[in-house]
């Protein structure tokens, strides 16, 4: 069937606070892109942007946030395809998928890119594109850019009360994008009392970061958490920038802090990257991160949930393999015996005992040959579950899934690090490694579909899973995705800490090697 496609000076005009906004209209949607949100000064905080007269044309994608290091594509470009855009720091942009500009309150799905809070951008990956999600699911799509790594989180408070948080800016900007939603997008077809923060990875740790920034409070009605929650991976930044910023000055020569707002980009990132490691060794505050202040509460395992949060439902789950997944193994699990597989095992792990692991392994996942032990993944999971115990006493209104769909990738690969956001977009089409007859639609129909039931609803239970519990803190009922998808209660509570305990050592070294040629 033919795409209608439109752009003229007539068809996708938007008034906003500041001024006219110009889209184009394509295949039964309204899309605008790079629609700047904010300005902001380097280290300050991000301020309303100045009004325009003009219709400003936003066909394009914005500037996304400079990174610290030149990307490095390599093989791991199949496993999490990505794009590479031109980089400012004039980054506060926005890009919107709309079904109608027609007053109509749809559900607002934002999503938070990964790179953790120094990397990545809103178009990074292929699998981030709007169209599907926001025509199949009848739903306002929105992602968003903002300043990272050391624009946006680097603390130099002790400098003056004009930096008091830039050690949170990057999260600022994404509190000045939900109040730029929460006064304009009722214009582009979108509820602004049902926004829902989505994210992988740093973007999953960007959902919860939200909540305990009381600045979002009121701007937040529901998240979704992909792989966002790493314990000490993604802790928050604690005492001081104090010694990072003087020694990125005496590498720069400069005396005058204020000079820092001003040097060029690639100078500060090489001083920032030269004087890192050591201060990092001495266990120093190097910034990338979120930092505890008045603005933000801090980590909700340590810090506890914020109660003003307590209302707002969750959705929290992981992959099987996560960064164990990223490089080839050894052996093929898919042509081992059992037999051969715990014999795999055994011989890795050496002279520890794997007999109550292994068995553990085989009652939490009947299904898979004992040596998928070798990648599965716990760095991620344990703190999750933790997580979501501490959640779920603040409400009945968390649930936790967990994606165990192994993909059809060099024969046949447990599931990486983002190998769910396809599902989540309804863009498999776009990643050829999710092809597989006769699965692909039917897992990305369930996951599409209670991720949008939850959108409109609060609540992920569907036609395609229907009875799909909410937490407790005694009971996790986790969807486990796959082939056959099934709700499982506490299924991986007795795994997870002996995988920590008997092959952490086994799978931090394996997976070291595993993530260098892979962008995420």
């Amino acid at each position: 069937m033919e795409k209608k496609f439109i752009f003229d000076d007539k068809t996708a005009i938007v008034e906003t606070q500041k001024g006219k906004v110009r889209g184009y209209f394509y295949d039964d949607m309204y899309i605008f892109k790079g629609i700047p949100y904010a300005k902001a000064k380097r280290f300050h905080a991000p301020e309303p942007v100045d009004a325009w007269d003009d219709v400003m044309t936003t066909i394009n994608y914005g500037h996304v946030c400079p990174l610290l290091d030149e990307p490095q594509p390599g093989i791991g470009e199949m496993m999490v395809p990505h794009r590479y855009w031109p980089m400012s720091e004039n980054c506060l942009n926005l890009n919107i998928w709309t079904p109608g500009l027609d007053g109509e309150k749809r559900p607002v799905m934002v999503w938070l890119h990964g790179g953790g809070f120094f990397a990545g951008s809103s178009i990074e990956q292929i699998a981030y594109e709007g169209e599907n999600m926001c025509k199949l699911g009848q739903v306002v799509v929105v992602s968003v850019n903002h300043r990272l790594n050391v624009l946006g989180y680097c603390d130099l408070s002790a400098f003056g009360e004009e930096y008091a948080n830039s050690g949170n800016a990057g999260t600022d900007d994404l509190v000045a994008a939900l109040r730029w939603l929460h006064d304009n997008v009722e214009k582009f077809g979108g509820d602004p009392e049902n926004v829902i923060v989505f994210g992988q990875s740093g973007g999953g740790a960007k959902v919860t970061t939200l909540l305990q920034t009381p600045a979002a409070d009121g701007l937040v009605a529901k998240g979704i958490n992909m792989s966002g929650v790493l314990g000490g991976a993604m802790a928050d930044c604690k005492g001081s920038g104090e010694k990072l910023v003087r020694a990125m000055m005496e590498e720069l020569k400069i005396e005058d802090v204020k000079a820092l707002e001003t040097v060029p980009f690639a100078d500060l990132a090489a001083a920032y990257n030269k004087v890192k490691p050591d201060l990092e060794k001495a266990g120093e505050y190097v910034g990338g991160a979120p930092f505890v202040n008045d603005f933000y509460k801090g980590e909700p395992i340590s810090n506890g949930f914020r109660k003003e949060t307590a209302h707002v439902p969750l959705m929290v789950g992981s992959v099987f393999g996560e960064f164990g997944s990223f490089a080839p193994t050894p052996y093929d699990h898919r042509t081992m015996t059992t037999e051969e597989g715990i014999e795999y095992v055994k011989k890795e792990a050496g002279d520890e005992d794997v007999t109550g692991l292994i068995a553990s392994f085989q009652k939490a996942y009947p299904e898979r040959n004992p040596v998928d032990i070798m990648t599965a993944d716990f760095f991620f999971r344990a703190p999750e579950i933790d997580y979501i115990r501490e959640r779920s006493k603040c409400n009945d209104k968390t649930w936790s899934y967990l994606f165990n769909l192994d993909m059809n990738f060099d024969g046949s690969r447990t599931p990486w690090h983002c190998a769910d956001i396809p599902y989540f977009f309804h863009n498999t089409a776009f990643t050829p490694y999710t092809q597989e007859e006769g699965v692909t639609e039917r897992v990305e129909k369930l996951i599409f579909d209670s991720v949008m039931a939850f959108a409109k609803t609060g609540n992920p239970e569907n036609p395609e899973m229907p009875n799909w519990p909410a937490c407790t803190p005694e009971e996790e009922a986790t969807l486990v995705i796959d082939k056959e998808s099934a709700v499982k209660v506490n299924f991986d509570h007795e795994l997870v800490p002996m995988l920590a305990k008997v092959m952490g050592p086994i799978i931090a070294r394996n997976m070291a090697s595993r993530m260098k040629d892979v962008q995420h």
